[in-house]
């Protein structure tokens, strides 16, 4: 139990503090093995990370009320270039959709300047919430099954 609870902390912290490597800490645990099986600690993983993202979705959509957010709204340029955005993922949300499953699978474009986004151009919360949610579940399986394989198979030994 210890080490799913730290597993959460872990995600929790590295989604707020980026220099905190979740993949780091899940690598090590494919290496040294775990009692839990992959799924279990990549769910708990995947969970912690996205509280930590939905911190920054919230960020985000509460800096459009931020004085140096509004002051850059304000100009036409900045204002255009917003409602095209907003309009594009309004229309087409899958999208949107789309681009932050990337993000949270891959990591590119990074999953906490995607966050702020989302928030910004209020994208849905709930899918916000899945679709980081799987992605991150999927990236974090995918480490440590990784790591678990190749450390089972003695190619680091």
């Amino acid at each position: 139990m210890k080490l799913l609870l730290s597993t959460f902390a872990v995600g929790v912290a590295s989604a707020l503090i980026p220099v905190i490597n979740i993949e780091a800490y899940i690598a090590a645990i494919g290496a040294v093995g775990d009692s839990y099986g992959l799924w279990p600690v990549s769910l708990v993983a995947a969970a912690g990370q996205t509280l930590g993202k939905v911190c920054w979705y919230e960020a985000g959509r509460s800096s459009m009320r931020w004085p140096p957010i509004q002051k850059k709204m304000s100009s036409p340029s900045w204002q255009r270039q917003y409602d095209k955005v907003k309009r594009r993922t309004d229309e087409k949300p899958w999208v949107g959709a789309g681009l932050l499953f990337l993000s949270a699978v891959v990591g590119i474009p990074p999953l906490a300047i995607m966050a702020v986004l989302a928030g910004q151009l209020r994208f849905n919360r709930f899918w916000f919430f899945v679709t980081t949610f799987v992605g991150r579940t999927l990236r974090f399986a995918a480490v440590l099954g990784g790591v678990s394989y190749l450390t089972d198979l003695s190619f680091f030994h």
